[in-house]
């Protein structure tokens, strides 16, 4: 029998390798009897991650008293079990990464949308400040600073699907009720809880995609993700505008809030949970109730998963994932290096994105209508370069991680940023150089298309990095990584 030592101190490292070969049930002498039965939702802090296990400490089982007890521990049936959500077929698995990824594009559509129609909406408010006119559309990405703090590490206790959901209904709540507020201090405080709902697929989706798809496999799938929120910031100022120029200003709430209603649904019907400690916790529930039935198959027994400590309260478990993000920020510099980065350049593609106008309406004379069209070449750019990156971006994985005697590191995914370095500033420089200049408006055109060239390679390498550094607890470093983004926009 394997000790319960050894088991204290598992890793995760299996999870993101396939599932465990282990046989499903294993008899383990625990030395103290559990205080209490398992709780509703295990805690994962039981195996941490090769990177941040020095910022958790593993509960340590010392001798053996005469009130041990036989535990049955519950893991995934072989390397193939078809409930590891690794081992789902592709069909299932590009079923979350289109729903989550979807959820991720409508809430940056709401923070840039309603950009095109301040004018209207402050003229019937009253608003003379240029501040407050900003307010009204920064506030919504400043909730992007304080929601993923709680919402991803709460993923990690009550699952992925069951927050996901649960925050994008309070969003979609709010931001219907932005359509029918009276004054500028109901709009500016419901487009502030409307965010706070509308951070969590940012914090929770690249959880969700490190639970599903393996490490050679992944780079397509977060290609797909990375590139909603850029969209998001694209597409929203287009139809802005023309809502702005045919209709009321409260239709941009309400047209929004109508597309994430059928998102909603999809994902109610669709969207499966990923986190791989909550499903066999429910398997480890479901075995209690079949011994309880019939106390003579197993006597005297504990049951709980791969991931539970033997003695462990509900309050810890949700005390440690509250403080788990801060504490991947302060033990893990790179974790800061590259929050602080990506914050900066998601701060400079909003500066830019409030320049387009000015150039294409002042400059080139263009009506508010046809000047938005021009966010299409950022699309583009974005598109274009995430597409390319997604093919090239798991094979310079697997070539390196060939030349490194088959083991992979998440560094490899890091190669992707040289180019999206050279093509941001070469971005910006063309665009107003062109500009200035009063050249055709292809020129700036290309500019802009560069601009999200450089910004998506960023950002699809980043959180590529990110997803393999911290595989179960993807949710809390993407939460950490994405903080500083509002602080500095």
């Amino acid at each position: 029998m394997t000790s319960s030592r050894n088991l204290a101190h598992g890793r995760t490292d299996s999870l993101d390798q396939g599932a465990s070969a282990t046989p499903t049930l294993r008899e383990e002498p625990v030395d103290v009897p559990l205080k209490e039965k398992s709780p509703k939702h295990p805690d994962p802090e039981a195996q941490p991650d090769d990177e941040i296990e020095h910022a958790e400490e593993t509960e340590q089982v010392e001798g053996r008293t005469a009130g041990e007890q036989d535990v049955l521990i519950v893991d995934w049936e072989g390397p193939d079990d078809p409930q590891n959500p690794k081992n789902w077929t592709f069909k299932q698995k590009w079923a979350a990464t289109a729903i989550v990824s979807a959820f991720t594009f409508i809430s940056p559509v709401s923070s840039s949308m309603i950009a095109p129609a301040s004018d209207a909406l402050a003229a019937q408010f009253g608003i003379t400040s240029s501040v407050l006119i900003a307010l009204t559309t920064s506030i919504f990405v400043l909730a992007y600073a304080f929601g993923p703090l709680f919402l991803g590490p709460l993923s990690e206790i009550y699952g992925r699907s069951r927050v996901l959901q649960a925050a994008n209904l309070w969003y979609l709540a709010w931001n219907l009720g932005c359509g029918f507020t009276q004054n500028k201090g109901q709009l500016i405080a419901f487009r502030f809880l409307a965010g706070l709902g509308g951070s969590a697929p940012l914090a929770i989706g690249g959880g969700v995609l490190g639970d599903c798809w393996r490490t050679e496999e992944r780079g397509k799938a977060v290609a797909l993700y990375s590139l909603a929120p850029l969209l998001g910031p694209v597409v929203g100022p287009v139809a802005g505008a023309w809502i702005a120029e045919r209709s009321t200003w409260r239709w941009v709430f309400w047209s929004t809030s109508i597309v994430d209603a059928f998102i909603q649904v999809l994902g109610v019907f669709f969207l499966q949970e990923t986190f791989a400690p909550l499903l066999l916790e429910r398997k480890a529930a479901r075995m209690r109730k079949e011994m309880e039935s019939d106390p003579e198959k197993a006597p005297a027994r504990e049951i709980r998963t791969r991931f539970d400590h033997s003695d462990r309260h509900w309050q810890q478990i949700f005390a440690k994932a509250l403080v788990r993000p801060f504490k991947l920020f302060w033990f893990e510099p790179i974790a800061q290096l590259l929050g602080a980065y990506m914050a900066f350049v998601y701060g400079l593609l909003y500066l830019f994105l409030t320049t387009i106008p000015g150039i294409f309406e002042g400059v080139y004379g263009e009506r508010v209508g046809i000047a938005g069209l021009h966010y299409f070449a950022l699309g583009v750019g974005l598109t274009g370069a995430s597409q390319i990156n997604a093919r090239f971006m798991d094979r310079i994985y697997m070539y390196y991680t060939k030349k490194n005697g088959g083991k992979g590191r998440p560094e490899y995914r890091l190669p992707s940023m040289v180019p999206g370095t050279i093509f941001l500033p070469m971005g910006l420089f063309i665009t107003g150089w062109t500009a200035q200049a009063r050249t055709h408006w292809i020129a700036p055109d290309i500019g802009i298309a560069l601009v999200g060239a450089g910004t998506i390679l960023n950002f699809q390498s980043i959180q590529t990095y990110v997803i393999d550094t911290f595989t179960l607890h993807a949710a809390s470093g993407m939460s950490r990584i994405l903080g500083p983004h509002p602080l500095i926009f």
